[in-house]
């Protein structure tokens, strides 16, 4: 018997644990500076475990003062921090991490073990308190798998000062961090003789980001910084083209064996050189024309900086990072096994396994008279898709230029958008079966989304509310979120 889970996309939004700290008695309960939490996450894909490395006393708190207990409801883990005598609910946070994506590839299923560092970011409060990470279970409910407590006064706090390993500077300031989403936008594989265009590069990120909807009706809400690091030499690691890099942050393409995944696994290192500036998200651009990025959710994004691609890797990837929106495509090689369990209804707020059409995750957004599920031409897209896949790995083997890849991006969505945009449901939001990697039995909102394909300039009216909500969220009180 499959478990078939439901959870409207209201009640997503709305899932928090209680809240604690409005506004007025942020200052009672926390110092004002920003505590992090600094461990190891370690495990199989039937086995994990979670160990102590340090909790560490960064800068002041950039983030929300109110609502401090609340969350999307989106991710496959979630932070909580409790008041150590009373349980009460001071700090969460939905999150998903590297370490969650690891355990549902081949290796990880094969029994192979491997360790990530991971953090934890929160204001340090007044008194001891337990940090637990909770994860998801099949019923779509959190579990607690471990827990640590701490004396935020105790000589087992690390307190010493940030190393001043580059300078942060303001690339957009709208106001006090604490009134606004703080966007830190980090370079790697910059030498100091490239600074300046890496500070270009940082621009062209802002502008790309900003000119996008809902992102370009709510710049104003944000602010973003940038911190100058410096590598001894320039770019960053390519293992399938034979190039390494000791760079700052550890940016490499290759994640888990996918040539476009780009990641870091440093995080220790890259947690110090983001302390230098404020930040509630992170955006991680290396110095190289090769397509490609990432993005976990309440992790960081990235993107390959001198890609003629950048603007879509920056939207697309930041959609993961910052609002928790899934992957929509499924044609596409990954290196994820049943990325969505059978019988689950996943986390993310886009896709859906369509349990009961009749309690549609995002229902409040659907077209009327759209019927659920929505056909479209599924078959005829998927045998186009899979000929151009086809066709993209062979030009990718033969080591075909990043100007040549660039072409074939284009020859795909001139046949590809024509073909979407003829739907007889484009541009209305149903129940398009085929999503996060799978063709069949995962169903998204549009026939078409900048988290679909590279082809549309807008995300689809569900993936745009979501990310709404992130921003409200980050604002806290001074927004009202739930």
């Amino acid at each position: 018997m499959r478990l078939q889970i439901q959870v409207p996309l209201l009640l997503l939004f709305a899932a928090a644990a209680s809240a604690v700290a409005s506004g007025s008695d942020f200052d009672a309960e926390f110092t004002g500076r920003t505590l992090r939490w600094d461990y190891y996450h370690s495990g199989t894909a039937g086995e994990e475990h979670v160990s102590l490395d340090r909790f560490r006393l960064e800068g002041e708190w950039p983030g929300r003062r109110g609502g401090l207990g609340e969350t999307l409801g989106f991710g496959k883990y979630r932070f909580v921090v409790r008041d150590d005598e009373s349980g009460e609910i001071l700090f969460a946070s939905g999150f998903s991490s590297i370490y969650g994506e690891w355990e549902t590839t081949g290796e990880a299923r094969g029994g192979a073990w491997r360790t990530f560092h991971e953090s934890q970011r929160f204001p340090e409060p007044r008194r001891p308190v337990a940090v637990a990470l909770e994860k998801r279970g099949d019923d779509g409910a959190f579990v607690e798998i471990h827990r640590e407590a701490v004396d935020p006064a105790s000589r087992f706090v690390d307190r010493s000062p940030v190393p001043r390993r580059g300078r942060a500077w303001a690339v957009v300031e709208n106001g006090p961090p604490a009134e606004k989403v703080d966007l830190l936008v980090l370079g790697d594989g910059y030498t100091a003789a490239e600074m300046a265009g890496y500070e270009a590069d940082v621009r062209r990120v802002v502008d790309a980001l900003f000119a996008f909807p809902p992102f370009a009706d709510r710049k104003e809400d944000f602010n973003v910084w940038a911190v100058d690091v410096a590598a001894e030499s320039s770019g960053v690691t390519r293992p399938r083209g034979g190039f390494w890099n000791a760079t700052a942050l550890g940016l490499a393409y290759n994640a888990f064996d996918s040539e476009r995944y780009m990641l870091t696994f440093a995080n220790r290192e890259l947690r110090e050189i983001a302390a230098l500036a404020p930040y509630d998200a992170l955006i991680l651009i290396a110095n190289s024309d090769k397509y490609g990025g990432g993005g976990i959710y309440n992790l960081y994004s990235t993107a390959a900086a001198r890609s003629a691609q950048l603007p879509y890797l920056i939207v697309h990837e930041f959609g993961h990072a910052f609002a928790g929106l899934g992957d929509e495509y499924y044609t596409s090689q990954v290196a994820y096994e049943d990325f969505v369990a059978a019988g689950r209804e996943p986390s993310e707020p886009n896709v859906t396994a369509l349990a009961d059409p009749a309690r549609l995750k995002w229902a409040a957004l659907a077209t009327p008279g759209v019927p659920l599920p929505t056909p479209w031409s599924q078959a005829e897209y998927d045998e186009v898709s899979l000929a151009f896949q086809k066709v993209r790995a062979e030009l990718r083997a033969s080591g075909a230029s990043e100007a040549r890849m660039d072409e074939y991006f284009a020859e795909v969505a001139a046949t590809t958008d024509p073909m979407l945009r003829a739907e007889p449901y484009y541009g209305q939001v149903g129940a398009f079966e085929g999503a996060s990697y799978q063709a069949k039995g995962l169903y998204r909102p549009a026939v078409d989304c900048i988290m679909f394909s590279r082809n549309p300039d807008h995300y689809c009216p569900v993936c745009a509310a979501a990310i709404g909500r992130a921003i409200d969220l980050h604002l806290g009180a001074s927004r009202g979120a739930d």
